[in-house]
């Protein structure tokens, strides 16, 4: 099992949110906060970094205490590239990845995913498979990643099933996404 400090928290936040008219979603308010700062008090502390996926105001995110990693392919190509930015600027020998739109992120999400064992992990909810969501190797993950991105396959959910990742599975648990104005009404 990763210990907490061998782990970079990854917050993938780089998309263009064209369903809710292009705002920078990482700042978009939820339950009376930003997404980010919200992402980041569910996560915790004790992380060896921490860092966000980001293509644009990357210096609101130094604020709370995040480092900006932009996508390395231009034009928002998809979470994708934002994992690949994140694998390459990652240190630690671990990256735990989280969407910043989850609607519903459960307390026990961290502990979890680092029980899982030494061979990564990614997380299924009651709707299924969320690959954004894992605890990826990061030496294997940056070549897998890497070459996806190259051959022009963007999709998360193959670099999972190539890595063979562990399913943690919360199975009472609906994370969803908050992606258009009526899923910020709660």
């Amino acid at each position: 099992m990763p210990a907490c400090d061998d782990i970079t928290l990854g917050i993938i936040a780089g998309g263009r949110a064209t369903r809710l008219g292009g705002v920078d979603k990482a700042w978009a308010i939820y339950n009376e906060q930003p997404l980010v700062e919200r992402t980041l008090r569910a996560m915790g502390d004790g992380f060896a970094a921490r860092l966000v996926s980001a293509n644009r105001h990357s210096d609101r995110y130094s604020a709370v205490g995040l480092q900006a990693i932009p996508d390395r392919v231009a034009g928002f190509p998809g979470p994708l590239a934002g994992l690949d930015a994140l694998l390459l600027a990652c240190t630690a020998p671990w990256l735990l990845t989280v969407p910043v739109d989850l609607r519903d992120i459960p307390v026990d999400l961290v502990a979890r995913m680092q029980a899982a064992g030494d061979g990564g992990a990614v997380a299924v909810d009651a709707g299924g498979l969320q690959p954004l969501i894992a605890l990826w190797p990061v030496a294997r993950a940056r070549t897998a990643a890497a070459a996806a991105l190259a051959r022009g396959d963007g999709a998360v959910h193959r670099v999972v099933k190539e890595l063979g990742l562990s399913i943690v599975r919360f199975d009472d648990a609906d994370f969803g996404n908050l992606n258009t104005p009526g899923d910020f009404l709660a």
